[in-house]
């Protein structure tokens, strides 16, 4: 079992698991609503590809004890998901890279309260992890037929402490 400490997410740090969002962010940016209103315009792209359509719903999530133990990953094969938190808290983003899973490749990432991460198809990453208190998140993710959710449980060995 290792120990990580998280890393401040960025759009670098975690383009090869997928995008972050927050404003301003990379997309484009124009006014509307008679100048009123900031669009930053395009911030992810929901995969959905491989059929289905788009959903959006809202997660609470609880904060699990300290120190945090990851014991499971899971993969969305069929869609990506996306997660904006709706709160002030902070929360962790725990990937590792799609394919065959590899422990000692996880990555875990604090995010502020500001961004939002949207995993690629495959992306291999644990659930919401909130910190400090319950926290709700927007997530936008793909319905329809078909098993979109694999879970891998990791072996004792495989097993990350979170250093906060």
């Amino acid at each position: 079992m290792r120990t990580i400490r998280p890393e401040p997410l960025t759009a670098e740090a975690f383009a090869p698991y997928g995008d972050v969002i927050e404003a301003p962010g990379t997309g484009e940016q124009f006014l509307i609503n008679e100048g009123n209103t900031v669009r930053f315009h395009d911030q992810i792209a929901v995969d959905v590809a491989d059929g289905g359509g788009v959903c959006v719903s809202i997660f609470r999530s609880t904060p699990l004890a300290e120190p945090i133990t990851i014991k499971l990953v899971e993969y969305h094969p069929l869609g990506s998901q996306a997660f904006m938190p709706l709160g002030s808290n902070p929360y962790l983003v725990v990937v590792a890279e799609a394919g065959d899973f590899t422990a000692d490749k996880i990555r875990v990432f604090l995010a502020t309260s500001e961004q939002g991460v949207n995993y690629h198809k495959g992306t291999w990453h644990h659930y919401c992890l909130a910190l400090k208190s319950e926290s709700d998140f927007l997530v936008i993710d793909r319905k329809g037929e078909g098993d979109n959710c694999v879970e891998h449980m990791l072996a004792d060995d495989e097993q990350i402490i979170i250093a906060l």
